[in-house]
């Protein structure tokens, strides 16, 4: 379930996210169940397989901003990550960083 305190156990820092929604819990919640049902994580996924660095970027930084906003800690911190690998548009084995992201992005959407 959807909660403040099953986000906190996850790391989230619901505090700062509330903060930025006005203290509002139901607008809170359902910023972070939009975030979390975004495709863009899919999208990242499939663009960075192909060699698309560029799209890469633009996925990543999009959902860096989003996940920030709603203070998805856990889950912002490998896609802030990867955002900046990608905006050098490194030439790296991006799979540990896709497999950490997709590991907490399943933690999070476990509770949708």
């Amino acid at each position: 379930m959807l909660t403040i305190d099953n986000l906190k156990k996850l790391g989230a820092a619901t505090d700062e996210g509330l903060a930025r929604c006005l203290g509002r819990e139901d607008f809170y919640l359902r910023m972070v169940g939009m975030a979390l049902a975004d495709n863009g994580f899919e999208k990242l996924r499939e663009a960075v397989q192909r060699g698309d660095l560029e799209e890469g970027f633009e996925r990543a930084h999009a959902l860096k901003g989003v996940l920030s906003n709603v203070a998805l800690t856990t889950l912002a911190d490998p896609i802030a990550e990867i955002t900046e690998e990608l905006r050098a548009r490194k030439d790296i084995d991006y799979t540990d960083l896709l497999d950490r992201i997709d590991t907490e992005l399943r933690k999070y959407r476990a509770l949708v």
